[in-house]
């Protein structure tokens, strides 16, 4: 089950527009206040701008929504940009559009253009993810399966993401939720029913989209 949509990853990108600079940063979070830290942090990075402007929303349903002009006129940044992530239908993001002034100023339309453009560019930089459920499963087998188990992850129902080698071989496998029967079918018939799952939890998996 897709919970959300998200950044896929922190991303960066310039917009230039009537000699000012825009500068969008992106960044994917857990919280809202990890979203805040990330915003005071790109703000002392980028103390000499003219403005650090930011929007925020988390919660799986967009439940928190927070944006700021930083000093430009009241609805001509933080606002519109927030509408653009929202309208995306992404959460758990961080995105912050710092300017440095170039002296040519832009009216209201065109601040409301230029930093949603510039956040659009840093999105784009950054990649959208689905985060959906998923099992994570740790097995021990004998040394003869693990080529096997190997070939059988190109087919892409599970991911191997962790190996240890020992008296036999402990592997950590990621599945998509509603695989993890399927999984633990194939595991057991490859096997003949000598794997041994160890472990099984439940965990989150993100997916590339763009």
């Amino acid at each position: 089950m897709i919970l959300f949509r998200t950044a896929y990853e922190s991303g960066k990108a310039e917009y230039v527009v009537e000699k000012s600079k825009f500068i969008a940063h992106v960044q994917p979070v857990e919280s809202y206040e990890e979203a805040r830290d990330f915003v005071n942090t790109i703000k002392n990075e980028y103390r000499d701008a003219t403005h650090n402007v930011p929007a925020i929303i988390c919660g799986d349903k967009q439940e928190i929504q927070w944006a700021s002009d930083d000093g430009e006129p009241s609805g001509t940044s933080g606002l519109p940009m927030l509408k653009m992530i929202a309208d995306e239908g992404l959460t758990n993001i961080a995105v912050v559009v710092t300017r440095y002034f170039g002296g040519i100023k832009l009216g209201t339309g065109g601040l409301a253009r230029a930093y949603t453009a510039a956040a659009k560019l840093g999105l784009e930089a950054a990649g959208i993810c689905e985060v959906l459920d998923s099992s994570v499963m740790i097995y021990t087998v004998e040394y003869s399966y693990l080529s096997k188990i190997k070939n059988l992850e190109s087919g892409g129902v599970f991911e191997i993401i962790d190996i240890q080698y020992t008296e036999n071989v402990t592997l950590t496998l990621q599945c998509l939720e509603e695989e993890t029967k399927n999984v633990i079918s194939i595991m057991s018939d490859l096997t003949s029913g000598k794997a041994i799952l160890e472990k099984k939890e439940k965990d989150k998996i993100r997916v590339k989209i763009t």
